[in-house]
């Protein structure tokens, strides 16, 4: 069941859906949108061999924080973050998309689940349309759309990636 603007805003009101800082015009139709953070991590190329879940991921990113806005190169892939904290209860469950204004503006993001429990502000790939970029920091940029499990999940979300602020790289 994919929760209304009704249900968010009583998922909100009661605490049970947190989030830090609120602006309750991000509550949609059937979704929250979500604001664009200040930190960047820009995926760049090497010729290292990245052996997963082994060692040290840093050299394969250059990361940075914006001022007053992003500035993006162009068919470049970002690690982005959220303005946003959420703390998802046991009983919900997220889908992360683009806003549609981004899509249209050749923005490209692989899914995006947020799981039942999880507390954190949002990391996200994206990759860049093929002209240069420069995005406000504070501007919805994503959509977040909240279904509800039938029964309340019996082990939330204890990941690596749980508390997590700005944007973080993988971890193993």
């Amino acid at each position: 069941m994919i929760l209304s603007d009704t249900d968010l805003r009583e998922y909100l009101s009661s605490g049970r859906l947190v989030v830090e800082p609120l602006n309750w015009e991000v509550v949609r139709e059937n979704g929250l949108d979500l604001r664009l953070g200040s930190e960047f991590c820009e995926i760049v190329e090497s010729g290292e061999v990245l052996a997963v879940g082994e060692g040290d991921v840093t050299a394969y990113y250059r990361c940075g924080r914006g001022g007053e806005y992003l500035e993006l190169k162009p068919s470049t892939r970002y690690l982005l973050h959220t303005l946003e904290v959420l703390a998802l209860p046991s009983d919900l469950m997220g889908f992360v998309e683009l806003r549609s204004t981004f899509a249209r503006l050749g923005f490209l993001m692989p899914p995006t689940i947020v799981d039942a429990g999880f507390k954190g502000q949002l990391t996200i790939e994206v990759l860049t349309p093929p002209y240069p970029t420069r995005v406000r920091v504070g501007t919805r940029f994503l959509h977040v759309v909240f279904a509800k499990t039938i029964t309340p999940v019996a082990s939330t979300y204890r990941g690596r990636y749980q508390g997590q602020t700005g944007v973080t790289l993988p971890r193993w």
